[in-house]
């Protein structure tokens, strides 16, 4: 399954009320370790469809940045039953996202 864009409009819907779990990767366009991380994300959408997969640019989304108290990026959250259970920040190894998602 490939990654969602998250924005305020359709988080409620798409992160709160989603039948499955949700990994969140808060990002953005200029921000290095973003970059890096993008890719393993993009992997793990495509290879779990247990799971649904979400982007959030916090420079187009600073109110749901705002919400989860994002102050550095990137910023993994991972959502069961519309609740935040459990996050990372920086750059991560995939092994280490694929802990998270337990």
């Amino acid at each position: 399954m490939a990654e969602i864009t998250v924005t305020q409009a359709n988080f409620e819907s798409e992160v709160i009320k989603s039948d499955k779990p949700v990994l969140l990767d808060f990002w953005a366009t200029w921000c290095g370790p973003c970059q890096m991380l993008g890719p393993i994300v993009a992997e793990i959408a495509e290879e779990r469809s247990d799971i649904k997969v979400g982007k959030v640019n916090v420079d187009d989304e600073p109110a749901l940045a705002n919400m989860f108290g994002i102050q550095s990026i990137p910023t993994l959250v991972y959502f069961k039953e519309g609740k935040a259970v459990d996050s990372s920040i920086g750059y991560v190894e995939k092994e280490k996202i694929l802990e998270m998602l337990k």
